[in-house]
């Protein structure tokens, strides 16, 4: 079970690889329910596939049953309420992971031992899996780069991987 915090749902939508992840995955794919509040908002590209993924039932909405760990995770982490409620429904549900590329998100669950994910290693790993063909993962990780704030070392690392590098 793979829990997704705002971010990273965004990212895989606008290089449209969310569909093919959300398709390809054989567990469930949760998010909170303040991830689709945000999301989901009618002046978003994103939103139309967002909600035909939740209407088919490949993504699952849920509600994190403590307001309080939220609350908390906000403070500790100093993050927002879509991630405290992603990190905080991957706790409650005991989910395998959770896909975010917030840095203070991810730094909750490196300190909460909870694994985690972001867009680049998803997209590294469709590519790796035979899902994407070399060029169209190129050209993924260049809309990813101009739509993301990743660390250029992050990108050149990517990059290399798909190219066949080190």
């Amino acid at each position: 079970m793979v829990v997704l915090d705002s971010s990273t749902l965004i990212l895989l939508a606008k290089i449209e690889m969310l569909e093919s992840f959300v398709l390809n995955y054989s567990g469930k794919i949760l998010i909170p329910g303040k991830v689709r509040e945000e999301t989901c908002v009618e002046w978003d590209e994103e939103t139309p596939l967002i909600e035909r993924l939740i209407k088919s039932t490949k993504l699952q909405v849920f509600r994190i049953e403590s307001a309080r760990l939220s609350k908390k995770l906000m403070e500790d982490f100093h993050i927002d309420v879509r991630e405290a409620e992603a990190v905080g429904l991957a706790l409650q549900e005991k989910a395998s992971i959770v896909a975010t590329d917030d840095r203070n998100a991810i730094r909750a669950c490196k300190m909460l031992g909870v694994n985690f994910t972001t867009a680049i290693a998803i997209l590294i790993r469709a590519f790796e899996k035979n899902l994407l063909e070399k060029d169209e993962a190129l050209i993924k990780l260049q809309k990813l780069e101009s739509v993301a704030r990743y660390n250029r070392a992050i990108i050149e690392d990517a990059r290399k991987r798909i190219e066949g590098g080190d």
